[in-house]
């Protein structure tokens, strides 16, 4: 499929090292601050969204990091969003490979990044959507587990559109050495992460 920049996530995990292939040109990214709505307060997840478990690859994800959730699938934000809006979308069974999802997995899976995409779309007042999937080592996946990059995009975001794909490798190194060496994020907090979210999951309400 296509990549999947795997930006998002945790404050504390064990990943391993993965060398990726070299670069051979560098994306750029024009930086954007879409208008957006804010709220001045972060209310918790509902309790049977924040009484489930929810796993990437070997990582256990905090519930104030979910938006968004159903029987076979959920949406987290990201720790390190490419763009404004940038969220990842599981399925909640921990599955390496995209073929190796259900076919109901599969079909959740694509309905639910649809309807993320949909409403992140209009929230951030974008105009497209990147929808991405790196399916494997060689095609840039750092966690072992099935994961769709939604990416609201406006124009101009990128100055060569398909660059988007190598900034999503470099996302995912990115996110990947977070998790490995477990340092202090500096771009966002748990506090960061859990309003961005908590707005979100208004949108489904």
């Amino acid at each position: 499929m296509l990549l999947g920049l795997c930006s998002a996530l945790r404050s504390r995990a064990l990943l391993l090292p993965l060398t990726p292939p070299p670069r051979t040109r560098t994306a750029t990214l024009r930086r954007h601050t879409w208008p957006r709505a804010t709220s001045s307060l972060s209310s918790p997840p509902p309790p049977e969204m924040e009484a489930s478990t929810y796993k990437f690859g070997p990582y256990r994800i905090d519930a104030r990091e979910v938006f968004h959730a159903t029987p076979l699938s959920y949406a987290m934000v990201n720790l390190r969003p490419l763009l404004p809006g940038h969220v990842l979308v599981c399925p909640k069974r921990e599955v390496k490979r995209f073929t190796d999802l259900s076919t109901g997995e599969t079909s959740d899976l694509w309905v639910t990044a649809k309807e993320v995409g949909v409403r992140l779309e209009q929230y951030h007042k974008a105009s497209s959507l990147t929808f991405a999937i790196q399916d494997g080592p060689q095609a840039g996946q750092t966690v072992p587990h099935v994961h769709i990059h939604v990416i609201p995009r406006r124009k101009g975001d990128f100055e060569n559109n398909d660059e988007i794909y190598d900034a999503i490798d470099v996302k995912e190194k990115e996110l990947k050495e977070k998790l490995d060496l477990d340092v202090q994020r500096k771009d966002r907090t748990m506090e960061e992460m859990s309003h961005e979210a908590n707005e979100y999951r208004a949108l489904f309400s």
